[in-house]
């Protein structure tokens, strides 16, 4: 069965709407993009794989939706985007990085949320508007657990 953009994108919106809340009200913290990269992390400290697994299983990040990967305890796993196994040999940190912070850089018409961008969204719902998805600790805890996964 073929799935239209669209509706894989009200699909994901209606996930992200089932979330708890957004990462918070703070300000984003600067960030710089080099080619296809953030290289530099968005906190002083690196991120925790533990903390990033536990984030990229929990059906409420909205990872597992589309991604599969080697998450035995998750029956449904997606199959719109590529398999995370061994993201760590295919994408360097900071490519990881700017894959979270905002895809769409990559690639406009990415049906991948924007988890760490606030300006030039649209169709955000009001408990969101001017909140990241995800704080900045959170990119680099996912960051530092699928820079791990090396095939």
């Amino acid at each position: 069965m073929a799935r239209s953009a669209r509706h894989i994108g009200t699909w994901i919106a209606a996930a992200l709407l089932a979330l708890p809340g957004p990462a918070g009200a703070q300000a984003l913290r600067p960030y710089t993009v080099v080619g296809d990269a953030i290289p530099e992390p968005l906190t002083n400290a690196r991120g925790d794989v533990v903390r990033g697994r536990a984030l990229v299983v929990e059906r409420s990040s909205t990872c597992i939706l589309c991604h599969s990967g080697p998450f035995p305890e998750q029956k449904f796993q997606g199959d719109l985007a590529p398999d995370l196994s061994g993201s760590g040999s295919r994408w360097s940190e900071g490519q990881l990085r700017l894959r979270l912070v905002d895809a769409s850089r990559l690639n406009a018409a990415t049906i991948m949320p924007s988890y760490y961008r606030v300006d030039g969204l649209d169709r955000v719902g009001t408990t969101w508007r001017g909140k990241p998805i995800l704080s900045a600790e959170q990119i680099e805890d996912i960051v530092a657990y699928l820079g791990s996964m090396r095939e």
